[in-house]
């Protein structure tokens, strides 16, 4: 992975620290069933049959069984209606054996996402988007039950990397509900200095300039360039965006926010596109399940 990079910086292997993970927790799923007979179980739901959502799904889905986590399987076809799809959340509130229910975005447009988010209940909101662990991460001196998971993967690469956070100036760029909105928030709780930069903000290059630590999420193809990477700093790239190249079988090939090339030569630590945030997504959801799943078994 390291010569990827004509470079300086650091890079932050996050498929490897994704894997130390998932075997620790596999170790801990081991525990919980040798001492208590049972498994933590994962709920998820897929309406339709979005391409990149069923990939994202069997994803999890895997990697649940790669380390013994049981994972339940509901499939609803594209058509479903929104009163179907709570009763099934309202099935799966109730179903003992179940510590996380994951519904897969984009959910077709007839269906109102906040109504079936919020029908999820708190205690299995393994996502972390119930409105309440929102809001709960918003304030100071409360704790959500869950934090969502690519936030929470994007303060774990730092942690783990030995880059501390307190007292840094953070930049996010991006404000979205899954990662730019709810990582602000938890690097304010770990005691950084947060801008967030968006699509409105005038000038996104001086501010980001100033950033210790960049958190890039917003979606746009190599947008962030070294010139805009104060030297020493550490970059999180969230963003995935295919850019066609020929040379590849698929005819493209994914890069992030980040502009990587010239990133290496001016940043401390940098995460890569693909094999940085990605694997970190999935390991934080089977963390957030295993953690439900020991507050009802260990009771």
């Amino acid at each position: 992975m390291a010569s990827a990079c004509d470079r300086k910086a650091t890079i932050i292997d996050g498929k490897a620290i994704a894997q130390t993970i998932r075997s620790e927790i596999a170790d801990e799923v081991g525990l919980l069933s040798q001492k208590y007979d049972k498994v933590p179980g994962l709920a998820v739901v897929i309406v339709g049959n979005r391409k990149d959502s069923q990939s994202y799904v069997n994803m999890k889905r895997k990697a649940c069984a790669e380390v013994g986590i049981k994972s339940f399987d509901i499939d609803l076809p594209e058509q479903v209606s929104q009163a179907h799809l709570i009763s099934k959340v309202h099935e799966l509130n109730s179903m003992p054996d179940v510590h996380g229910i994951l519904v897969q975005l984009p959910l077709p447009k007839h269906i109102n996402e906040e109504k079936v988010l919020t029908e999820i209940s708190i205690e299995k909101d393994v996502d972390g988007f119930h409105p309440l662990n929102i809001g709960k991460l918003a304030m100071k001196g409360r704790e959500p039950l869950f934090l969502p998971c690519t936030p929470k993967g994007c303060l774990e690469l730092l942690s783990r990397s030995g880059v501390s956070v307190k007292g840094k100036k953070a930049v996010v760029v991006g404000r979205s509900n899954i990662v730019g909105l709810p990582v602000s928030l938890l690097l304010l709780k770990a005691d950084a200095t947060v801008t967030v930069v968006h699509s409105h903000s005038p000038d996104p290059e001086s501010v980001i300039r100033e950033a210790d630590i960049i958190i890039a999420a917003a979606g746009q193809a190599q947008m962030i360039k070294g010139s805009w990477i104060k030297p020493g700093a550490a970059v999180i790239d969230v963003g995935t965006n295919a850019v066609d190249d020929p040379t590849k079988k698929s005819g493209y090939r994914l890069v992030g926010d980040v502009h990587f090339k010239e990133a290496c030569k001016v940043a401390g630590w940098i995460t890569p596109v693909p094999g940085g945030v990605g694997p970190m997504t999935v390991a934080m959801l089977l963390r957030n399940t295993l953690d439900g799943a020991k507050r009802v078994i260990e009771q």
